[in-house]
């Protein structure tokens, strides 16, 4: 199953090779962000400051467009957490809790 994308034509670079290079490539990135922050903290206008951007990061889908529309479909569809039942309960325990304090004042 894993399987099913590769091809015998392409031979794949050992698993260490490729995990030292995402590593070395993250090593680098945190670098350059950490230069910019020190920069900044330092005094420097952050005007003034060459900020990295966005070439700096690593590619992480192979179609950015289809990416995106996936992105953008998903937050279409995502329902919001905060309902009507949540709602409704938080006010029964806010009333619950009320009856409680004026019971005990009482």
């Amino acid at each position: 199953m894993s399987q099913r994308h590769r091809t015998t034509d392409v031979p794949l670079p050992p698993r260490q090779e490729v995990r030292a290079h995402a590593h070395s490539e993250r090593h680098r990135i945190h670098v350059e962000l950490n230069q910019v922050a020190n920069e900044v903290s330092a005094g420097l206008d952050p005007d003034d400051v060459h900020e990295p951007g966005a070439a700096w990061k690593p590619v992480h889908h192979h179609d950015a467009e289809v990416a995106k529309t996936k992105l953008a479909k998903q937050k279409r569809s995502r329902r919001h957490w905060k309902t009507k039942m949540w709602k409704r309960r938080t006010k029964m325990r806010q009333e619950r809790a009320e009856a409680f304090r004026l019971a005990g004042d009482a």
